[in-house]
């Protein structure tokens, strides 16, 4: 990684210093080059490697600055982004804008910190006998294209190497800020991009959309007839990460396909269409001869169990095919820096060397055992309470209406399932921000384990929310009918909501009041169309997105015995929600940074962990 010193902090070199001060004083502060240039203006910082300097230079990330930076904070930052790394830079590309002493900075990469970048990532790259081979930077010469940038690397892994590099500035000793008061001063070895992000020196850091492009992605995504999608596509622009994701939504609803056949077919030939929909969409009561229902029931749930494996298994396959395609198969196993909400004590590292936060693992297991179980343990029990409440209520109601037979009781019947509803939905909201400031609290040290271990917190939780009532009914009730219509009002009614707050929702947010303020043209300013994807709201992750998945797969796996209907429900639902999670990325949200993965991370896992639990 990457130190900065010298004085200010700049550790710049004379080239990169060199790039910011020809600047034009006779237009006003305007700086000559402008970001749609087509050679390297004065406005871009210079490289000093003569193999870096190129005809053009393509913007890849945005820093949008504090409203009270001031301009000599502003140079500062600049010659630091353009150092190079002997000197405690990033070796980077960076322009100030139109304005120099505008709020953004619009950066860049050269070649040989691409390069370099691809080795220490461990991407694979195709070598000159067509092999995919772990990219070396002095072997470079045998690569395919490794001289054409944007053909080497994909937009996406081209964006992420900038936010690579710019995590990756370590001050080597104190210094201070230009332009900011004493008390903001860089302690050695402080994360330069967290401190002046604490500071509000940088109030945000993110990738440019190239519109060309996304327009030529969107027409092969979601805009056109197509039923399959144009992964390789997605990856170069969107990062592997997300490309996972589309590819394992893709996969698995095309494997819905068996079970909602067979629960068709066994819907239809065992007779009980009709008593399946009076049963599981109408609120009457419906009289049952028979709750086995046949042998169709059982055959379900053999199928069920065996598909849950299969599909599992013909996916790793899948991930590894595209893990090689892509390059990610082979990712370094390289030391992990501190994520930025790290802090302790400082010390020397015993595995680096080096000096940084230490914090001891035993005051970590502290915490979880006497601070994050507890108040997980205490959600849990809220749910249990909010369960046991519902019960209650339906009696009590049931009870009513049964005394009183009137239309205000018939609709008192429904109030509930709505409280309930409500309360879970409250509950989840503040269990969220509860897991996150847990896993703060617990102090984890890489960015991997802190996402593990919040995502075991939402999990749990989640599952527990999501089927505590329906095992209930199951195993302590024993009420099919009454869990047959349970499930099916989960299905479509969590579907529908989903729906419209996912998507109907924020589309007509983006058409009636972020559309009427747009202007689209040729002749707008390069940096005003970098300003407008600022004001789009920041992309909020896969992270729900999955967490989607899995419900799914839990009430596939563990309940379509019951209602041999849910894999039907749930095919429709995802053919609409492949379109629509692409027109969200696409659209409404701001670009997201993608680091390179191999698969689907902890995800994987965690289907693993399902598919378990479905024996």
């Amino acid at each position: 990684m990457n130190e900065a010193g010298g004085d200010e902090g700049g550790g710049g070199s004379s080239s990169s210093n060199t790039g910011q001060q020809t600047e034009d004083k006779s237009s006003g502060g305007k700086v000559l080059g402008k970001l749609s240039a087509i050679a390297i203006g004065p406005g871009w910082t210079k490289v000093s490697c003569p193999c870096c300097v190129s005809e053009g230079i393509e913007p890849l990330v945005l820093v949008k600055l504090g409203e009270k930076v001031r301009p000599e904070t502003k140079r500062w930052l600049i010659r630091l982004i353009g150092a190079p790394q002997k000197d405690g830079g990033a070796a980077l590309l960076a322009h100030p804008g139109e304005d120099a002493g505008g709020d953004i900075i619009v950066v860049s990469a050269p070649r040989c910190t691409l390069l370099r970048a691809t080795e220490e990532l461990g991407l694979c790259k195709t070598y000159h006998n067509g092999d995919m081979e772990a990219f070396s930077y002095n072997d470079r010469e045998h690569f395919k294209d490794s001289d054409k940038m944007e053909v080497f690397l994909t937009l996406a892994e081209r964006e992420y190497i900038v936010k690579y590099e710019l995590d990756g500035l370590w001050a080597q000793k104190d210094l201070r800020i230009p332009g900011l008061p004493e008390n903001y001063t860089l302690q050695h070895r402080d994360n330069i991009w967290q401190k002046l992000g604490s500071a509000g020196v940088i109030v945000d850091t993110f990738p440019l959309h190239k519109h060309d492009k996304l327009k030529d992605l969107s027409e092969a995504w979601y805009c056109g007839n197509q039923l399959a999608q144009p992964l390789d596509s997605v990856n170069a622009y969107f990062g592997s990460t997300v490309a996972f994701y589309f590819s394992f939504l893709d996969f698995y609803t095309w494997s819905l396909l068996p079970p909602a056949i067979l629960g068709l077919s066994i819907t239809y030939f065992s007779g009980e269409v009709h008593k399946e929909m009076v049963e599981s969409v109408s609120a009457s009561q419906v009289t049952i001869v028979d709750d086995d229902a046949g042998p169709g029931h059982m055959i379900q749930a053999v199928f069920s169990m065996l598909w849950s494996t299969v599909v599992i298994e013909l996916w790793k396959r899948r991930s590894s095919s595209l893990s090689y395609r892509w390059g990610n198969l082979h990712l370094a196993e390289r030391f992990a820096e501190p994520r930025p909400g790290f802090h302790g004590d400082l010390g020397v590292n015993p595995v680096t060397g080096r000096v940084e936060p230490l914090f001891a693992e035993w005051q970590r297991d502290l915490r979880m055992a006497l601070v994050s179980v507890p108040v997980v343990g205490m959600f849990l029990g809220l749910v249990v309470m909010g369960m046991v409440c519902f019960y209650w209520g339906e009696a009590q109601v049931k009870q009513l209406h049964q005394d009183w037979d009137s239309l205000l009781t018939q609709t008192l019947l429904y109030m509930p399932s709505v409280l309930h509803i409500v309360y879970t939905n409250m509950l989840a909201n503040v269990y969220k921000k509860v897991a996150q400031s847990l896993t703060e609290y617990e102090n984890h040290r890489e960015e991997s384990a802190f996402q593990k271990h919040l995502t075991a917190k939402v999990l749990v939780f989640t599952f527990f929310n999501y089927f505590a009532v329906l095992f209930h009914i199951a195993f302590f009730k024993q009420d099919v009918p009454l869990l047959r219509k349970r499930l099916a009002s989960l299905l479509i009614v969590s579907q529908l909501v989903n729906q419209v707050t996912e998507v109907v929702i924020p589309f007509l947010v983006d058409r009636l009041v972020n559309a009427p303020h747009r202007t689209e043209g040729e002749d707008i300013p390069q940096e005003d169309k970098f300003r407008k994807q600022i004001t789009l709201p920041v992309f909020p992750g896969l992270f729900g997105e999955y967490i989607e998945l899995l419900v799914q797969f839990g009430y596939l796996s563990l309940f379509s015995c019951v209602y041999p209907l849910t894999a039907v429900l749930l095919l429709i639902n995802n053919l609409t929600e492949i379109r629509s999670d692409a027109y969200k990325i696409c659209k409404l949200f701001r670009k997201p940074f993608s680091p390179p993965a191999a698969d689907m991370g902890v995800w994987q896992l965690v289907s693993l962990s399902c598919v378990s639990v479905s024996f």
